[in-house]
C-alpha cells in the first residue's frame, strides 16, 4: 500500500469504501470484514491502524481521529475498551490473527501464526482482563467451557497497570 486508506466511523464501526488498498490490507493481514462492496473494520482493528498509520479515520463530517480523539470515541462503542486494545495490540504484534469471537461468547478468537481465518480453525478463546480484576471460579470455569465446547483452548490475556500483557492457558485434562 504507497497511501494510507481512508474509513469513516459509523455507529462503532470504520467503514471503507476503497476498494483495492482495503482488498490488499484485507488479503494480506485479515484486517476487516467483507460486506458486500467494502471492509468494515471494529473499533479495536481501527485503532491498531491509526496508531499503525495505515489508515485515516474520519467523522461523518469528513474531520480526522487523532488517536487520542479516537480512543475517545471508541470507548463509547466498546466496553472495556482499554485493555481489550492492549491485549489486541500485542497479539497482532507478535503476528496473531485476532478476530471477535461474540457468537462463541468470548471476546476474541486466536489463529495461530500463517493461519487465516476461513483456511482453518482458531486455536485459541481469547479474554482480555486487568490484573486487579476479579474472576470466580463459576466464572473461569465458564470460560474454560466455552472454550472446551467449541475445541478451542482457553486463553487469558491480562494486562498490568504499565499496559504489559501477560498470557495464561487453561484445558482440560482427562487423569
Amino acid at each position: 500500500m504507497s497511501k494510507p486508506i481512508t474509513g469513516v466511523l459509523v455507529d462503532g464501526k470504520v467503514i471503507i469504501e476503497d476498494q483495492q488498498n482495503a482488498m490488499e490490507l484485507y488479503d494480506k493481514s485479515r484486517f476487516g470484514a467483507l460486506v458486500k462492496n467494502r471492509i468494515d473494520l471494529g473499533v479495536l482493528e481501527a485503532c491498531y491502524l491509526l496508531e499503525s498509520e495505515k489508515i485515516i479515520i474520519t467523522n461523518r463530517k469528513n474531520k480526522p481521529f487523532t488517536v487520542e480523539s479516537f480512543i475517545k470515541s471508541a470507548k463509547k462503542y466498546e466496553p472495556n475498551f482499554l485493555v481489550k486494545y492492549q491485549v489486541f495490540k500485542d497479539m497482532r504484534k507478535r503476528g496473531y490473527i485476532v478476530k471477535t469471537a461474540l457468537k462463541f461468547g468470548a471476546d476474541f478468537r486466536v489463529y495461530d501464526r500463517g493461519v487465516k481465518p476461513g483456511e482453518d480453525h482458531a486455536r485459541w478463546i481469547l479474554y482480555p482482563v486487568h490484573e486487579s480484576s476479579v474472576l470466580t471460579w463459576h466464572e473461569f470455569s465458564a470460560k474454560n467451557r466455552v472454550a472446551h465446547s467449541t475445541r478451542k483452548r482457553l486463553l487469558l490475556g491480562v494486562v498490568d497497570d504499565e499496559g504489559d500483557v501477560s498470557y495464561w492457558e487453561a484445558r482440560w485434562l482427562r487423569p
